[in-house]
């Protein structure tokens, strides 16, 4: 891997890539917060035939700033002729479909007894005798608090029809925080085969943002600051240091650089997100896979540094092979795990689907914990062994720091099960953010530690690798004459260093016994 551009010439091709890849994909969106139907199927459940047409968490403004609503837009629903034939006339009760709107805090006010060993959805004969419900309609109870909750509109299709409509860009205004939960469903069997076209559209008072990822685009700011704030102080150091920077800050580099690039990104992406309810899938894909190559080179650059890498061996050897597939085939588990989650319709119930590319994901990320752990503790011996006091000193600051980070990852993955075990209707979507939120601050706080272990300095090249020859035992009291001695003068330790000429500078002695 070469390096041979300035910063500044690295930093210019960066943006002008990221530009060129926005411009070729900004001009396709894909739906979030507005939901559409095209052509979607009921399915049974139960006595009932529905559709599930999304979920998702609204907040109300308390000071009246923004509305808060679910708007449906050309909703329009099909039967087909074979059914409209066999059907010429339906009853006032009969050819009804209802669109029920209801927060998950009261979805037991849809439903009623036992039908058939499972709870029921809608009203028959003998529950309208016992309940009191009116046959072939959805059981609904109102709520304790608001009579007129749970919603339910009501839309019939008539004689040999084989469509019927909602009203158009008919609204339904939320005046409470909550989840909530939309579904389109009919108790007529006739029906049974109906598709549903058109869309809805869900607004919170500050966007069309979804409750649970609204404060993410405020976090996102913040990581970007904090990124940033790092990338200048790095940046400093690096042009101030050049000409001794080693390629393992090269690397490190390039990972701040992704980071700040990552969050920023995301930051436009809900931003666009939140202004138009629609995503690009291009800027999407883009800024994911941004995500999915920083991971990549972050866990590549902590295992390439825990196994000595410029430090006790100028070359992974035989190694590289494997570290580069590991690496690959890391980055393409990440990418699809991205893509599953980020890509596509947004609902705030994660599919299940996504649990299929989490499982690769964690298995590659448990397999490069103990390599990377195995390694270290290999490069520990090593440095003992060469008594190199400052390579073991920060040798072991960087263990401590990953076994700390470590804990705290499997703490939280505790915590993460926890959370969603006991939330399976998603009422805790408010603080649900959290969970994607602490990974990024975890991988900053860890690339913290590695850019103060790692931060380039005029005595950069005393973290490289040397051989075993010109090698020296840098003790405290070797260091401590190193020290006291000035500048210009002529020491013992000077002289010991010397070979086929003068050298008047301790730091040119040292980069003479590198290979």
């Amino acid at each position: 891997m070469g390096f041979a551009s300035s910063p500044s010439d690295q930093c210019g091709a960066i943006l002008k890539s990221c530009l060129f890849f926005i411009l070729l994909s900004a001009v396709e969106l894909t739906e979030a917060s507005i939901h559409i139907y095209d052509r979607d199927p009921f399915r049974e459940v139960g006595n009932a035939y529905l559709l599930s047409g999304g979920s998702e968490g609204i907040a109300v403004s308390n000071d009246n700033h923004g509305r808060s609503y679910i708007r449906f837009e050309n909703i329009t629903f099909w039967r087909s002729k074979e059914d409209a034939d066999h059907h010429p006339s339906l009853a006032y009760n009969g050819g009804l479909v209802q669109v029920i709107i209801f927060e998950a805090a009261n979805r037991d006010n849809i439903g009623g007894s036992a039908y058939g060993g499972q709870r029921s959805i809608c009203c028959t004969s003998d529950l309208a005798k016992l309940e009191g419900c009116k046959q072939g309609e959805v059981i609904r109870t109102p709520s304790a608090t608001d009579k007129n909750w749970p919603v339910v509109l009501n839309v019939y299709f008539r004689g040999k029809m084989l469509s019927t409509h909602m009203k158009k860009n008919k609204e339904v205004n939320i005046k409470k925080t909550g989840m909530y939960n939309l579904f389109f469903i009919t108790c007529d069997p006739k029906l049974k085969d109906m598709r549903v076209t058109g869309r809805t559209v869900w607004k919170n008072p500050s966007g069309y943002l979804p409750g649970r990822m609204s404060p993410l685009m405020k976090f996102y700011i913040f990581m970007s600051i904090a990124y940033a704030i790092l990338c200048a102080i790095w940046v400093f150091q690096y042009v101030r240091y050049w000409n001794d920077v080693l390629l393992l800050q090269h690397c490190i580099t390039s990972v701040i650089a992704l980071g700040l690039l990552e969050m920023t990104f995301w930051y436009f992406d809900y931003a666009y997100f939140n202004s138009t309810g629609t995503r690009p899938v291009g800027i999407t894909t883009w800024v994911v896979t941004i995500g999915a190559v920083r991971r990549t080179v972050s866990r590549i650059l902590i295992l390439s540094v825990a196994m000595g890498y410029g430090v006790v061996r100028p070359t992974l050897g035989a190694l590289t092979t494997k570290v580069l597939i590991i690496g690959i085939t890391y980055f393409l588990a990440t990418e699809m795990l991205n893509i599953a989650e980020y890509v596509g319709s947004i609902n705030d119930k994660a599919g299940r689907a996504r649990v299929f590319f989490v499982i690769p994901v964690a298995f590659f990320d448990a397999f490069l914990i103990l390599w990377i752990f195995t390694s270290l503790s290999k490069t520990l011996e090593q440095l003992q062994a060469k008594r190199s006091s400052i390579k073991l000193d920060i040798y072991r600051k960087f263990s401590n720091a990953l076994a700390v980070a470590v804990i705290i990852s499997v703490v939280w993955i505790g915590y993460e099960v926890y959370f969603k075990a006991t939330d399976p209707f998603n009422e805790r979507w408010q603080s649900a953010w959290i969970i994607t939120a602490f990974w990024d601050i975890l991988a900053f706080a860890l690339l913290c530690v590695i850019c103060y272990l790692w931060a380039p300095s005029q005595s950069s090249q005393r973290y490289a690798y040397m051989d075993n020859k010109g090698e020296e035992t840098d003790d405290e009291e070797t260091e401590s004459l190193c020290r006291e001695t000035p500048k210009g003068s002529i020491s013992l330790v000077k002289q010991d260093n010397r070979k086929d000429g003068d050298v008047s500078d301790p730091e040119e002695a040292e980069e003479g016994k590198r290979e």
